[in-house]
């Protein structure tokens, strides 16, 4: 069960390298491994400035939803702050009217 790549054994291996040197010659080799670099390398670039891409419209939309969540954060506070202050006043008058009816109860 020796080393397999890929479902490919050694002697396979071997025996494709041959007849690569066969099909394309000792002075070719080079050449192709030279462009299949180049493309390796242009597809890597290519894939960075994707990321570098989706990074950049992300962080936009993080930005403006950070903006929409904290315009809703300050109106929800102020709306807060606005119940609160009609709620003390409601409690005070129901506080006097009963304050008003026991004295009257009282009398």
């Amino acid at each position: 069960m020796g080393s397999y790549l890929l479902f490919i054994s050694g002697g396979e291996l071997v025996l494709v390298m041959l007849l690569a040197l066969l099909f394309f010659g000792a002075k070719a080799i080079p050449d192709i491994a030279k462009t299949l670099g180049k493309g390796m390398r242009e597809f890597k670039k290519a894939t960075n400035e994707i990321k570098r891409e989706f990074d950049e419209y992300s962080s936009d939309i993080k930005k403006d939803i950070d903006e929409v969540s904290s315009t809703v954060k300050k109106e929800t506070n102020q709306l807060k702050q606005n119940i609160n202050k009609v709620s003390e006043k409601v409690e005070k008058e129901t506080n006097s009217i009963t304050n008003d009816l026991n004295k009257d109860l009282k009398d």
